[in-house]
């Protein structure tokens, strides 16, 4: 039966992530939140993701204080984030401890709804984090992230949903990060999830293949609950389906969410204005990218290979690597490309074309993949590809954060009285390298002037970054792999592909 539709509204996290680099400042978000507030959203999506440490790197603000800002000026909307399962919001595995204390700070200071996924769509890497979402009274909702591959199908995205049900999920989300699903294709699995798991559905996908809005009534009449739309003044191309657009098309149908589509408009009108204070961070992709289907690159690691090989100067190689990733996905026994396999695919992708020679330098991050440290891929792995990585090391075979030590005492004595509360520590834990600076500044009575703080450092960092990469130009052919791999691969990860 047709049943109303719900929104998760994107317009203070991915939107912004996805066209403005993750720029958005909190006292922009602020004078919108009333309005917001006041649409009656399933949930507002406001945190996680990249913001957590592009807060503290580039904006001079602290992520913990952004949420605490946003749960007062939201008191009746669900507050959502994006967890990246035992990652959290980094790009590496965290200590069972540390996910514990993150979650529990993350739910006291204000998070309801904490969307969980795992890179590789491996359940052990979600098991932890899903467990302390419930213990704390948290909204666990589980995340199967969509991508296509010959190992990759409705039977297996339906097994996948039916044990994270087992395993406690509150609702489950199909993460589509590179806007992959078509409209027939997104019915089918809805519809079979729904006749298998009696839980609400969540259908998250980017635009940037152009069938955004159609694969969500498709998923609407297959009875999906829940779709994730940002407000059309930073909509479509690699963010999401336009809000005003999905609501208008359900009214006077028994699909209708109820929304009032003139406040709606008025909130857009504000937020196009907003939009002009960060054109120097637009991505600069078309509206549709058709390279997304044949390729299978989402958006946002599409925008970060462009810019590497222009620091590089190697744009003429770009369909090169584009044709490349494939090959280096399957020979990684084809994980989806979302944070942060797409980086560990992404570079070592660049680093085969750009040097003329397939896996002549295989960075650390890659060699730890093919260890077993990120999970198990959906695949077998190439194994004359994973012996050049790793030689006659034996892979590990159990949950890669079972080989971890507890971390919270380590990262209390690291960061010692910078550190004011628990939220600061785990600034620390998890980002020590960015938080320790944002702390000594703060320290220092630099906490208000955000600013100049933060166009100081964009301005280092992309300093460093094009001498870097000048010098990665010149010597590629010889240079060491620790060095390419801080050029082309950790700038991307940490720019939060």
């Amino acid at each position: 039966m047709a049943q109303k539709v719900q929104i998760t509204e994107t317009v203070l996290r991915d939107a912004h992530q996805s066209l403005l680099a993750t720029r958005m400042r909190v006292e922009d978000m602020l004078p919108l939140c009333p309005d917001l507030d006041s649409i009656g959203f399933w949930s507002l999506e406001v945190w996680g993701g990249a913001t957590f440490d592009t807060a503290m790197r580039f904006l001079g603000e602290d992520p913990w204080e952004r949420l605490r800002k946003l749960r007062k000026a939201l008191p009746n909307t669900p507050l959502q984030m994006l967890l990246r399962g035992q990652n959290l919001v980094g790009y590496k595995h965290y200590p069972d401890d540390i996910v514990s204390h993150f979650v529990e700070r993350s739910r006291k200071n204000g998070m309801d709804v904490f969307r969980v996924f795992d890179a590789l769509n491996d359940v052990r890497n979600m098991s932890e984090p899903m467990r302390v979402v419930k213990r704390e009274g948290g909204h666990a909702q589980a995340t199967i992230c969509y991508t296509i591959s010959p190992h990759h199908t409705n039977d297996r995205f339906v097994e996948m949903a039916i044990t994270l049900a087992n395993m406690g999920a509150d609702s489950i989300a199909i993460k589509d990060m590179a806007g992959l699903i078509s409209p027939y294709v997104v019915y089918e699995l809805v519809k079979a999830i729904k006749a298998k798991v009696n839980l609400p559905i969540s259908l998250h996908t980017h635009y940037t293949s152009g069938f955004g809005t159609a694969a969500y009534l498709k998923a609407i009449e297959a009875g999906v609950d829940v779709v994730d739309c940002a407000n059309s003044a930073l909509s479509m191309s690699t963010s999401q389906p336009p809000t005003e657009t999905l609501v208008a098309t359900l009214e006077s149908t028994p699909y209708a969410t109820g929304y009032d589509l003139a406040k709606l408009a008025s909130i857009a009108r504000r937020v196009a204005e907003v939009r002009k204070k960060y054109a120097s961070f637009e991505a600069g992709i078309s509206a549709v990218d058709v390279n997304v289907l044949e390729y299978q690159v989402p958006g946002g690691m599409l925008s970060n290979l462009v810019s590497q090989l222009r620091q590089q100067n190697a744009m003429d190689k770009y369909y090169d690597v584009l044709d490349e990733v494939p090959r280096v996905r399957a020979e990684m026994g084809y994980p989806p490309l979302v944070t942060p396999s797409s980086q560990i695919v992404g570079t070592m992708a660049t680093l085969n074309v750009v040097l003329g020679e397939r896996y002549k330098v295989i960075p650390e991050e890659v060699k730890q993949y093919y260890r077993g440290y990120y999970g198990q891929p959906p695949a077998p792995m190439d194994p004359v590809i994973q012996k050049k990585a790793i030689g006659d090391e034996e892979p590990i075979t159990c949950r890669p954060a079972d080989m971890l030590a507890r971390g919270w005492d380590e990262a209390k004595k690291g960061i010692g009285d910078l550190a004011k509360n628990d939220d600061d520590v785990l600034s620390y834990a998890l980002f020590p390298q960015i938080a320790k600076p944002f702390l000594e500044n703060r320290a220092k009575g630099m906490g208000g002037k955000g600013e100049i703080v933060a166009s100081i450092a964009v301005a280092l960092f992309q300093q460093s970054d094009q001498k870097a990469t000048k010098q990665a130009s010149a010597t590629s052919a010889t240079m060491p792999a620790q060095s390419l791999w801080k050029v082309s691969g950790r700038a991307g990860m940490e720019r939060g592909w």
